[in-house]
């Protein structure tokens, strides 16, 4: 048992929604994947870890900055709305995990990062992480292009114990592959 807590979050969140047969409107989401996802979910349970999921999103009805929004629970999103962020009380139980954390692995933003008003779940969940870091509460390490632009765009990226802009790479480092690049080096 490597994980006590995994917390889902952005595209991948919908995928793992949509597996549990929520419906999540026009939302980004690989529903070829569904099965894989519903293979993670018992994995997890079989190894007690918690699997944080959003239960209530920022949904709109047009991928733009400043589009207009609504919060809503998982049970009352539109065919033609989109999942763009997490909302106001899944930020608060993501920060709450992260305050009876030792480690923090975090990959990937918690929503459209990139546009606002749907930055708001990544920058507050990443300001409490770096805050924690900060006081040594919590060991964070973060990687990932996108990861690393929306920490950067939270001006949380300093305030991590480290951060890689790597992310398929970081991901495999993390499961103990060999990684070539550094294999030729050793």
């Amino acid at each position: 048992k490597k994980v006590d807590y995994l917390v889902i979050g952005g595209g991948m969140a919908n995928t793992f929604l949509f597996a549990q047969g929520i419906q999540i409107g026009n939302s980004l989401c690989e529903k070829d994947l569904k099965e894989i996802s519903l293979e993670v979910m018992d994995t997890a349970k079989k190894n007690n870890c918690e699997i944080i999921l959003p239960k209530d999103v920022v949904v709109a009805s047009e991928f733009k900055a400043n589009a207009e929004y609504n919060i809503k629970d998982l049970n009352n999103i539109k065919n033609y709305e989109m999942i763009l962020d997490i909302g106001p009380s899944t930020c608060k139980k993501i920060n709450e995990i992260f305050s009876i954390s030792k480690t923090l692995i975090w990959n990937g933003p918690m929503g459209a990062f990139e546009l606002e008003p749907f930055d708001n779940g990544t920058i507050d969940t990443s300001l409490c992480a770096g805050k924690l870091t900060e006081t040594g509460e919590l060991i964070s390490v973060a990687g990932g292009g996108d990861t690393v632009s929306a920490l950067k765009k939270s001006k949380a990226d300093k305030k991590f114990s480290y951060v890689s802009l790597a992310g398929g790479a970081f991901l495999e480092w993390m499961e103990g592959k060999s990684l070539p690049g550094i294999k030729c080096l050793l």
